[in-house]
């Protein structure tokens, strides 16, 4: 979700999202994100070690925002001259219920996560 909106926030940027594995897009994020607007015809899961295999490596990037704490618990060295921030979204994908309180779970992570984007935006310019 944070790659789709960061790139549609501020479409000049470089904007490269990993996880610490590579996993199928889930379609609920698809669907949700889709609901904003057309979505990046490149878009596709990638690991850590995708980017860095693709000339990306962590210490390359100005920022890197965690969103789950997982992540910051099973990666947790950032390289020095990199700004890291750690934000605490629960991961979408994890929740469980109907159809319906999925839709629901993944829409409120989407829109929290906007607000809190827009927001960081505005400060890095």
């Amino acid at each position: 979700m944070g790659e789709v909106m960061l790139r549609r926030f501020r479409p000049t940027w470089q904007v490269y999202s990993a996880g610490l594995e590579a996993h199928d897009l889930h379609p609920v994020m698809l669907q949700v994100m889709a609901e904003g607007g057309k979505l990046p015809t490149d878009l596709h899961s990638k690991s850590i070690q995708d980017l860095i295999s693709a000339g990306h490596p962590l210490e390359s990037f100005d920022r890197v925002v965690t969103l789950c704490g997982d992540a910051l618990n099973r990666y947790p060295v950032v390289p020095g001259k990199v700004i890291h921030e750690q934000w605490s979204f629960p991961d979408p994908a994890k929740f469980f219920g109907s159809e319906r309180e999925i839709l629901g779970h993944f829409r409120r992570v989407r829109d929290d996560l906007s607000h809190r984007m827009q927001h960081w935006v505005t400060l890095q310019t």
